[in-house]
């Protein structure tokens, strides 16, 4: 009988312990401080995912996806976009620091680069495995990664901006997973169809799936409900998107 004790408690002795750390670094002298998490049970580097938030700067919720990435298994880095204690405080200011980065796209790569950076210095990272996430401006920056043909096999964008100022100078080598909303009023089909034309230009390989019913910022409880405004949280889009995006990671980077 306690052998069969010490068999039915084993899984919660072996469940992963997800450790998160603040870690400082800088861009061009900025001062930046974002989340690395990962399972401290896992001693053999790890495929490495930065994760970058919604337009209202490094968050509980992008802290919270990059832990959930974490408890799969993943090394996860959540960036800091604007700059300790620079977070926006309304939408207005969030327009007008986001807007900074949307129109200079090299700064927008160059800032990546330096969150990407973080996971490229861990010992813990594997770093022929690395991936990029991002949610609303940080699906944007995601692209953009993988548009200046950073060190990724894969990105993933929740209903990100799609346009592209400063293309691709040729083929994109990252692998991309789009994740949409059909009805994102701030997405319209001619930005999407002329994104599709880019990705073919570049021969990428892309993926887009877009979801019915479902405005801007889909994955976003603080959205809100009301998607006449054409922001507005979808709880069955969300899990399905996430779903979609733990199958992709594992198709790339595992």
């Amino acid at each position: 009988m306690k052998y069969l004790l010490m068999i039915l408690f084993l899984p919660a002795l072996l469940q992963a312990k997800v450790v998160t750390e603040m870690v400082a670094y800088e861009q061009d002298g900025v001062k930046l401080e974002g989340q690395l998490a990962y399972d401290d049970a896992v001693k053999a580097p790890r495929p490495g995912v930065v994760v970058f938030s919604e337009w209202m700067g490094i968050s509980p919720f992008s802290k919270g996806k990059a832990r959930e990435l974490a408890e799969l298994g993943y090394v996860t880095f959540a960036a800091d976009f604007y700059g300790v204690g620079n977070n926006p405080k309304d939408v207005k200011s969030a327009m007008e620091i986001s807007s900074k980065f949307k129109q200079n796209r090299p700064l927008m790569r160059q800032r990546a680069l330096a969150a990407l950076g973080v996971l490229q210095r861990s010992p813990r990272v594997d770093q022929s495995q690395l991936a990029a996430i991002g949610f609303c401006f940080g699906g944007t920056v995601s692209l953009e990664l993988a548009r200046g043909s950073a060190p990724l096999k894969g990105v993933v964008s929740f209903h990100g901006g799609l346009e592209a100022p400063l293309k691709a100078p040729g083929q994109i080598n990252a692998k991309i997973l789009v994740l949409h909303g059909g009805d994102d009023p701030y997405v319209p089909d001619e930005m999407v169809r002329q994104f599709q034309e880019e990705m073919r230009t570049a021969k990428a390989d892309w993926q887009l799936v877009a979801y019915g019913n479902t405005v801007h910022s889909f994955t976003v409880p603080d959205a809100g409900s009301d998607p006449t405004k054409g922001v507005a949280y979808n709880e069955v889009s969300a899990k399905r998107a996430w779903a979609q995006m733990k199958t992709f990671l594992k198709s790339v980077i595992e």
